[in-house]
């Protein structure tokens, strides 16, 4: 597996045609909007304006659509698998510190020596036809130390049919005290491919203790330019 540097990505409008216009999701609803807002922290139907910002999905998920009425997902913490994550000596529950995503939690890496972290995603409700990317939304503080080796991130596609999706990425230099996109993978999401997709990020080789990891969730949204 190759090693490859992790680089903080600006917001970019993702791949798209551009021939297409903007849609209004109160004239062509997303893809299951309907079933997706069953879960909504919310006691109406959002506003156009709020389905762009994001809905919360009980604090666990967040949803939006972009300007195409693509839907996009951001898993948070809570919602994954996080080894030693119950523990306070290992990993720290905090608030997130976004405006709109109130009474969600970002988690903070005390000190671990196994690091793992693993969700799971069912793509009935991506939006088909689309190529989406796998990023995780992390940063690092000071003192970060135990990431001279780098992590594997990895990408599982549903009902095996692909080979998974596996690299190693460098988190030493990455800059501090900013939120970074981690990319895990892509894939192109078609009606007779729905299923549960596994992504992870994880390193168990080294043996060293590591710190200073802040990690504020996975999103799963259309593939950007870059």
């Amino acid at each position: 597996m190759s090693t490859i540097q992790a680089r903080w990505v600006p917001i970019q409008s993702p791949v798209e045609d551009k021939a297409m216009k903007p849609l209004n999701y109160e004239t062509k609803k997303p893809h299951n909007f309907e079933t997706i807002l069953r879960d909504a922290d919310l006691p109406i139907p959002p506003s156009t304006e709020q389905l762009r910002s994001g809905v919360l999905l009980k604090k666990l998920i967040k949803y939006w659509v972009d300007d195409r009425n693509i839907n996009c997902f951001m898993i948070f913490p809570r919602k994954l698998s996080i080894t030693w994550s119950d523990d306070p000596n290992y990993w720290t529950w905090l608030p997130n510190d976004s405006p709109n995503e109130k009474g969600v939690e970002a988690a903070g890496l005390n000190n671990v020596c196994w690091l793992d972290i693993t969700g799971k995603f069912d793509t009935s409700n991506l939006t088909p036809g689309i190529t989406y990317e796998v990023v995780f939304k992390m940063k690092l503080e000071d003192p970060a130390y135990g990431w001279d080796t780098p992590v594997n991130v990895k990408l599982v596609l549903p009902n095996g049919k692909d080979k998974p999706q596996e690299k190693k990425v460098s988190l030493r230099e990455q800059p501090r005290y900013q939120w970074v996109d981690i990319k895990v993978g892509d894939f192109k999401h078609e009606r007779d491919s729905v299923g549960e997709i596994i992504f992870s990020m994880y390193e168990h080789a080294a043996g060293v203790w590591k710190k200073g990891l802040f990690l504020k969730g996975v999103a799963i949204r259309p593939k950007y330019n870059n």
